[in-house]
């Protein structure tokens, strides 16, 4: 088991902000876990207790609606925090989280960091900065869902997943996303996600090997209304 101290993830997220001390007995409470592709790390009505940080993989926060349809919210990657929220509120998730790929995560308890969160400001400040910056997405997915067409949402989309997670050697994107996923990004049904990504390569924006994709003309993308 690594020590939280000497680990480089902590870089990328507000466990950078803790002092040596409070990182060392947090690294003495922690749990590491393995999580495979698929599987739900928590439900909508769970209770977290604690936050999740990512050391490798990629997972998407969910949330589904009343006539049964999941709308991905946001997906978090290696480096960011999982859960945040339970850690200055007692309600339960709202939201499922599910692993996209294979995953390594470790768990810290809500009871051993909220002491962190209460005496250190900076490790607080650097919470709600990242609580504001979700609340900002969510606005703009509120945005975007009115005002713009599914192709551009979609386009946008794969932009996005193309810049934030980069692809692989044959220049296809690195996460693997089902049409569902896609549809459930832009909030489209379907049979609708797939029509417009076949519009897109027949337009030669987008090109496919076997079920991955790779992105043939970004500008293409960033100029779909």
């Amino acid at each position: 088991m690594g020590k939280c101290e000497q680990c480089i993830i902590k870089q990328f997220n507000s466990l950078k902000s803790l002092t040596k001390d409070e990182l060392v007995r947090i690294s003495n409470c922690k749990t590491s876990h393995t999580i495979k592709k698929g599987t739900v790390i928590f439900e909508e009505g769970d209770a977290i207790n604690g936050v999740y940080c990512i050391k490798d993989g990629i997972c998407k926060l969910s949330k589904l609606s009343e006539n049964g349809k999941d709308q991905i919210v946001k997906m978090v990657v290696k480096g960011q925090l999982l859960g945040q929220r339970s850690l200055v509120s007692d309600e339960n998730s709202n939201l499922q989280a599910t692993a996209l790929n294979d995953m390594e995560v470790c768990f810290i308890p809500k009871s051993e960091i909220i002491a962190d969160l209460q005496k250190n400001p900076k490790f607080s400040f650097d919470i709600l900065k990242d609580m504001a910056h979700d609340l900002k997405e969510a606005d703009d997915i509120i945005v975007n869902m009115a005002q713009k067409s599914v192709r551009q949402r979609l386009a946008e989309a794969l932009i996005y997943i193309h810049n934030s997670f980069g692809v692989n050697p044959d220049g296809t994107l690195s996460v693997l996303l089902s049409r569902e996923d896609f549809a459930n990004i832009v909030g489209t049904a379907t049979e609708s996600a797939i029509r417009v990504l076949s519009q897109f390569k027949k337009e030669g924006l987008i090109s496919t090997i076997g079920k991955q994709i790779k992105i043939e003309s970004i500008e293409g993308l960033k100029r779909i209304e």
